[in-house]
């Protein structure tokens, strides 16, 4: 539920103090850290207040409940992120109502959303996800497959990788989760380079919890829910 105490407006402005400082720590300029508000299981009346805070960004996990809040609230200058995992009968309305796609974890997701968005004639934004990690309840190509992997998808009509998605191990310290990080970067370096250096290249790492580690390793989209939008529903 949205938290009743502290306004959106307030919490997302402690978000972008909090990301700035992250950044400037790091001698990096906190405009290359876009901030997605991550709005799943919140009520459409919560992206909105994001919103008129000045939150352009807005992550969905699921494509349902994703594709109704574009539809009941989509402004024009609003950009939608799909961040969960994708399955591939649900690839025409990611690749219709999303902007970017950040959970191309395999092959097989990445030639259906291709197919889907040469079909409706549009040029897809997406990022390969990475289990850096190698958690067993996490999706994700390993690092070797995406380094292999990410030549193939780049040739795909109707995608463009611009970069690496990683989802950090839940820990109590941040700290724990910056080799995770680290290494997402190293190996974004890599693909980079294998799928023609293009001029836009993103890291999506770094949740609410470790938004300032992943921050000083690189990142340049955040993906922040409970510090914007409080405690989720159980």
């Amino acid at each position: 539920m949205i938290d009743p105490i502290t306004p959106i407006a307030e919490r997302l402005a402690t978000v972008r103090l909090r990301v700035a400082r992250a950044a400037e720590s790091a001698g990096r300029s906190p405009g290359a850290v876009r901030i997605i508000a991550v709005t799943k299981t919140m009520p459409v009346e919560a992206a909105r207040a994001a919103y008129d805070a000045g939150a352009r960004d807005f992550g969905e996990n699921r494509i349902q409940e994703g594709t109704a809040k574009i539809a009941a609230f989509g402004p024009s200058d609003a950009v939608w992120h799909l961040i969960g995992h994708l399955q591939t009968n649900k690839a025409r309305p990611a690749a219709r109502d999303f902007g970017i796609i950040h959970a191309i974890d395999s092959v097989r997701i990445a030639e259906a959303v291709a197919r889907e968005a040469t079909a409706l004639g549009r040029a897809i934004d997406v990022l390969l996800e990475v289990n850096v990690a190698a958690e067993e309840s996490k999706y994700g190509f390993t690092p070797e497959d995406a380094l292999v992997s990410s030549g193939n998808i780049t040739r795909l009509d109707g995608l463009r990788v611009i970069g690496l998605m990683t989802v950090a191990p839940l820990v109590a310290d941040p700290e724990d989760a910056r080799l995770v990080f680290r290494a997402l970067r190293l190996l974004g370096e890599r693909v980079r380079e294998r799928v023609g250096n293009p001029n836009v290249w993103h890291l999506s790492m770094g949740m609410s919890n470790d938004v300032d580690v992943a921050i000083a390793e690189g990142a340049t989209m955040v993906r922040i829910g409970r510090a914007i939008f409080g405690e989720r529903p159980a």
